[in-house]
Parts: structure tokens; sequence; C-alpha cells
């Protein structure tokens, strides 16, 4: 797996530097006729890159469409949902048409989670599917991204959109895009920040191969980057090549 490394010293410095890197891969579309379609996740390192990006002046809005790499299937405005989450820090600072953004369904729209699945597919589908020009990926301490799991049956999931109703994280039932779906975008940046995620980092920089670490198995067209701070870095080999 070819991968740049970049190293911050803190979370907030990597939400910063995502931020950037996202910023670097949309304008350039913006600049042409193209919309721009960005892959985002939540937890507290996407979380921290959006609101980063929001304060990007350069961005325009009216031409960007957000799509989510996975969801927990609850319904729609509870606090877990990433989409919830991504409210507070883009949503409501930047002017984006509500058109524009693509939020996985919830439990209270659909009682089937297979048939919630199958619409958001559906709705990638409509769009050609898009081929996103960045996805950014929380890692967990395990190792995994979206909702993709160490050892478990999605890994080896090709439909762009997925149920998963045993995830070994609580909520058990999830929607995720496949590593087919994902690894669409012309660039991928994975975030892992803290010491416990260090293990993972670790693991991942020796490619052990997507069934044991699913990290492994994302891939941008054109870049992918592993955005960490400096105490999830501590198993990085001396000399490695660091890009800050």
């Amino acid at each position: 797996m070819s991968i740049q490394i970049g190293v911050y010293p803190t979370p907030e410095a990597v939400s910063e530097a995502v931020a950037n890197h996202m910023a670097g891969a949309m304008l350039p579309v913006l600049l042409g006729s193209d919309l721009a379609h960005i892959c985002i996740t939540g937890g507290r390192g996407g979380h921290g890159a959006l609101a980063a990006l929001a304060d990007n002046p350069g961005i325009d809005w009216s031409r960007v469409h957000v799509w989510w790499s996975d969801e927990r299937f609850l319904p729609r405005g509870d606090d877990q949902r990433n989409d919830t989450m991504a409210k507070d820090a883009l949503f409501d600072r930047v002017d984006l048409p509500a058109g524009n953004v693509h939020p996985m369904p919830g439990s209270d729209e659909f009682d089937d989670i297979e048939e919630a699945a199958r619409s958001y597919a559906a709705e990638l589908a409509a769009f050609g599917p898009p081929r996103f020009c960045v996805s950014i990926l929380g890692m967990g301490e395990d190792g995994h991204v979206a909702s993709l799991f160490p050892e478990h049956a999605g890994l080896r999931e090709t439909r762009p959109a997925f149920p998963v109703t045993d995830s070994p994280k609580p909520p058990p039932r999830r929607i995720s895009l496949s590593f087919d779906a994902i690894n669409t975008a012309d660039a991928v940046i994975l975030i892992a920040s803290g010491a416990g995620k260090a293990d993972a980092v670790g693991l991942l920089i020796n490619d052990p191969g997507p069934l044991a670490v699913p990290a492994a198995g994302v891939h941008g067209r054109v870049s992918t980057l592993l955005a960490v701070d400096e105490a999830a870095a501590v198993h990085l080999p001396p000399g490695l090549s660091r890009y800050a």
C-alpha cells in the first residue's frame, strides 16, 4: 500500500491538516465545471476536520455534495448519528443547499435495514455513481474504518452500500459503504489521534491486509494520506518519511 504519512503535534493540528488536504482536493474540481462530491465520517477526528473546513472561505458550497461512509441505523436527529454531529460542525455554518446533503436513512424512515441500504445505493447510482474527490475516514483502535470491522463479513461486500446487523461496536445495526465504493475517491484521508490508536497505526504501515486491519483496504485513486498525532505515531519506525 502506497501511503503518505503526516504526523502532527495534537489532534487539533490533525484536524486543521485534514481540512487543508480536503480543500486541496475540492478546489481544483470547483474551479472547473464539475460538482465536488465528498464522503465524510463521524467521530472526533471527522468532527474536528469538518469544523476546520467550514472556516475555509474559498469553497463554493452550492456545488458540493456530501455523502457518508457509514451511519448508525438510528432515528434521524439522534445524537449518536454521524449526520447529527456534522450538522453542528459544518452544515449550520456554511451555505450548503439541503438537496446537496445525502444522509444515510434512519430507522424512523425504514423498518427494514436491507431496504434502507438499497435506498442509499440507489441514491448513489442516481449520481453516476459519484466519484468522490475526497473521502475522510476515522480509524478505530481495532483498525476499522466506516463500519468495516476486522474479520467481518462486510469486508467481502461488493454492493456500494450494505447493512450491518451485528457490528462488534454498538449499536449493532449500521449501514456502510463497501471498499469498492470508498475507493472511488481520488483522495482518501485516514485519521488517527490518541495513544489508543497507536497499535493500529503500527500494524497498518506494515500492510497486514484488510481482513486484519480494514484500514489497509482503503486507498485513493490519486493519493492516500494517514494523518496522525504524535500520540498515535509512537510505533512508526525511525526515519519514516513524515509529511507535515
